[in-house]
């Protein structure tokens, strides 16, 4: 696979922050994901987020799973630290690097199919444990990389480009991470970006398990059977020598409106989604209150968006095990292996 990397020629006139690092010092990879994906919009949200909150690059690593959006990381922060791991398996890898090094700020790039399904588990653990990070979940309701299945995030009665009705109920992350105890929740629109960066600037600021859910289109599994114009319309009326696929171009797909109000959002296949942003009134430091909102908009067929939940007091993981304010991975033999007498007066603690 050949990459095509962006020049390293930069206009003098682009506008820098304090730390003298211009908006091209936070971009990586040229993005190979399909035009118009809402996922791109996300690195932009995220490379403008970290502009603005003039962060040094290499004080960031960036993790991710399997799936399209866990190849994003690659397009965004290309000076910063990252790791791909395999499918579901991004929580854990963060929760032993940040275990190892507290310093740095740890975003997880994930999605749907990558944290609602095999990575559920892992997503659960590192929330209830309270690790410090950003999880950010691209959610779109589908397999993109592997032809548009419904994943667990799909509501009931949607359509896949296939034809299939999704009998099953949807895993709603906002809500779960609620009941497991994150201490910041939020869910936006990748098209949103006056609403969308803010809230990453929040998260990464945030002490704790900051969770965004954010609403990412698939441009390409949005074409549904019955169509025909549709691909598969195409291939079953045609015969030809050999089987051949298109990604056609498609425009990106935006929101602007105003808190306390609601909009739909016209998607590539003609379909709707019916966001509705948070007033000022609301009161995100109500746990159970969110929760209830939550269901109340959801049965109206509303997805809610603006930051849901936030404890501004709570304690990370180092908090909970009570490590060392030095970073695990900078301390010596003598630090780790203090001798006999310490390890009994641990012992003697729990006795």
């Amino acid at each position: 696979m050949t990459y095509i990397t962006k020049p390293k020629l930069h206009h003098p006139g682009l506008k820098t922050n304090k730390l003298g690092y211009t908006h091209r010092d936070y971009e990586g990879r040229i993005s190979t994901l399909c035009a118009g994906c809402g996922h791109d919009s996300i690195s932009a949200a995220l490379i403008q987020a970290c502009f603005e909150l003039e962060l040094e690059p290499h004080r960031v690593a960036k993790m991710s799973g399997i799936g399209c959006s866990s190849k994003t990381p690659d397009y965004f922060l290309g000076q910063s630290h990252g790791f791909n791991s395999v499918h579901g398996r991004m929580p854990s890898v963060l929760t032993g690097a940040n275990l190892a090094n507290r310093n740095l700020i740890y975003l997880g790039v994930s999605g749907d199919g990558d944290s609602a399904s095999i990575g559920l588990g892992q997503f659960v653990h590192s929330v209830r444990r309270g690790v410090n990070m950003v999880y950010i979940c691209e959610n779109n309701g589908v397999y993109g990389l592997t032809k548009g299945q419904f994943s667990a995030t799909a509501d009931t009665g949607s359509k896949a480009k296939t034809g299939e009705i999704n009998a099953d109920s949807p895993i709603d992350l906002v809500s779960l991470a609620l009941m497991l105890g994150a201490t910041f929740v939020a869910r936006s629109f990748s098209g949103d970006k006056k609403q969308l960066v803010p809230l990453i600037k929040a998260a990464i600021a945030h002490q704790g398990p900051a969770l965004l859910d954010i609403i990412s289109p698939c441009v390409t599994f949005n074409n549904h059977a019955g169509s025909t114009k549709s691909f598969d319309f195409v291939r079953d009326h045609n015969e030809a020598v050999n089987k051949l696929d298109l990604v056609p171009p498609r425009k990106e797909i935006t929101a602007d409106y105003e808190p306390g109000t609601t909009e739909l959002v016209r998607q590539h296949d003609g379909s709707y989604l019916k966001l509705a942003k948070l007033n000022a009134q609301y009161d995100p430091t109500n746990r159970n209150a969110a929760l209830a909102y939550l269901q109340e908009r959801m049965k109206a067929g509303e997805i809610v968006t603006g930051l849901l939940f936030v404890d501004e007091t709570a304690a990370d993981l180092h908090g909970h095990l009570n490590t060392v304010e030095a970073p695990l991975n900078t301390l010596g033999e003598a630090d780790l292996c203090p001798g006999a007498e310490m390890l009994e007066s641990i012992n003697d603690e729990y006795r």
